[in-house]
């Protein structure tokens, strides 16, 4: 299982910018009451999430999403996952993750799915780029959007429909498979329209706690990772983080100590930083659930609170020599989070070579590429500590699906914890309305008219362009 290290946030480690050795003893009484709040109230609301991972949800989803994938099984060269935000960075992640890094490039017989691709942008170089080398007659699109109106995947969904109309014909909605409400919006009508294969968003699980429901399980299960798995871990997470004992439940533990070290030793800036690259886009998973539910203007009585945190993401040992200057001996508004692998399988052993015959380099010979790797990543924590920086581990035995699965729920419910800590709420997000607004009066739609005169008028023509 996932363990935390957090004794580098405490005082007798980097001293007046950490909290105090007792602090979750200290705040025990709080903690438990905030989990009680949380198991109270799960599965209700915008707190359907937290029933992924548990009967009769899981079991649903899992079945549909193996029933689609398998449906799918040896017809298509090609997967390409069209979404954006909460419906496309845990796909990302989790492939990530889970499947090699070269897995696009590996033969039919070596991979375990279809080449696999997220376009989760609409910047036309990259999606001309990817369905330059996809063949829409062997090519399964998968778009995932809850009401169909998001702009960019409505976009993409528009221009993936006219090359399959054009290339395969009448049978074009047999290369689609949509994630999307079950029941009611845009996308609903047009799947039913067509006769496109959908599978469920669930009611009351927001964007960003969508991953481990059907938005990121069917693209994870094409590509051949145990979803299962996946959901087992969660599980098993969300088990320790009901437990009242607040030393025992390490989402309570975590979400107290950067809510208190970002509040009360004004350290808003939060990096993730995993000493593995299969982790590194699961830090850009982090940014969007972090920053997008905790940021709010006002709490949940109305007053102005300009709540929230930044979080950075980074990759040990890269960000030693591009970041770590700056938080060593910039502004000490920081909290690093590290994540450490004990167990890389089958490239544990790889070795650094002997007989070099070089006096400089030759410490390093005979030595493994894991222990250089840790090594380093103690070496950052060492140093940090030294300049009295917080920072905390979360320990992975290993990466495979149950422990990134353990991740995901951990991230999230700590994101709950956070904003009852903050008094906000973690599941709406206001501010990104008026850019979705802005955006419809920009492109014409109608009755937005009124948000281009805004436009125009706040960024009209000046003379200070050099």
């Amino acid at each position: 299982m996932l363990r935390i290290d957090y004794a580098n946030c405490l005082r007798s480690r980097v001293g007046e910018h950490g909290l105090v050795d007792d602090t979750i003893s200290a705040h025990a009484e709080k903690l438990t009451e905030l989990t009680r709040s949380l198991n109270d109230s799960r599965g209700t609301g915008w707190e359907r999430w937290r029933e992924l991972w548990n009967a009769p949800m899981r079991d649903t989803h899992l079945n549909q999403a193996h029933a689609v994938a398998n449906d799918s099984e040896g017809r298509f060269k090609n997967v390409i996952v069209l979404g954006i935000g909460g419906s496309a960075l845990g796909n990302i992640a989790i492939q990530s993750a889970l499947n090699s890094p070269s897995y696009n490039l590996l033969s039919d017989s070596e991979r375990p799915g279809p080449r696999l691709f997220v376009v989760d942008n609409v910047d036309p170089a990259n999606l001309n780029a990817i369905l330059s080398i996809c063949d829409p007659k062997e090519t399964l699109f998968n778009v995932i959007s809850k009401s169909g109106e998001t702009a960019e995947t409505a976009s993409q969904f528009m221009i993936v429909r006219k090359i399959l109309q054009d290339s395969v014909g009448s049978r074009w909605a047999d290369h689609v498979v949509a994630i999307t409400d079950p029941e009611k919006g845009t996308m609903r009508s047009i799947c039913d329209d067509a006769g496109i294969t959908t599978l469920p968003v669930p009611e009351g699980v927001g964007g960003r706690f969508s991953v481990l429901s059907p938005v990121g399980l069917f693209s994870a299960a094409i590509a051949g990772i145990d979803i299962d798995a996946l959901l087992d871990g969660a599980k098993a997470m969300d088990e320790r983080c009901s437990n009242e004992d607040a030393s025992k439940n390490p989402a309570a533990v975590l979400a107290h100590l950067l809510v208190r070290l970002g509040v009360d030793q004004s350290k808003p800036n939060h990096v993730m930083m995993p000493y593995a690259n299969s982790l590194k886009l699961m830090g850009d998973w982090y940014a969007q659930l972090w920053a997008e539910s905790l940021g709010k203007k006002f709490n949940t009585q109305g007053n102005e609170v300009f709540a929230g945190f930044t979080p950075i993401s980074a990759l040990g040992t890269t960000d030693q020599h591009s970041q770590v200057q700056l938080y060593r001996e910039g502004p000490n508004d920081k909290v690093i989070g590290f994540c450490e692998v004990e167990d890389f399988g089958d490239d544990q052993s790889l070795t650094i070579p002997t007989g070099m015959g070089v006096d400089a380099i030759e410490y390093l010979e005979g030595k493994r590429m894991v222990d250089l790797l840790n090594a380093e990543k103690r070496a950052t924590e060492y140093a940090l500590v030294e300049s009295q920086r917080p920072n905390y581990t979360i320990k992975f035995p290993k990466v495979d699906a149950h422990h990134v699965g353990e991740f995901i729920a951990l991230w999230e419910i700590a994101t709950a914890y956070a904003g009852l800590m903050l008094g906000i709420d973690a599941y709406d997000q206001p501010a990104v309305e008026t850019g979705k607004k802005a955006t419809f009066g920009l492109m014409g739609r109608d009755g937005y008219s009124d948000w281009l005169s805004k436009v125009n008028d706040t960024l009209g023509e000046t003379p200070f362009v050099v």
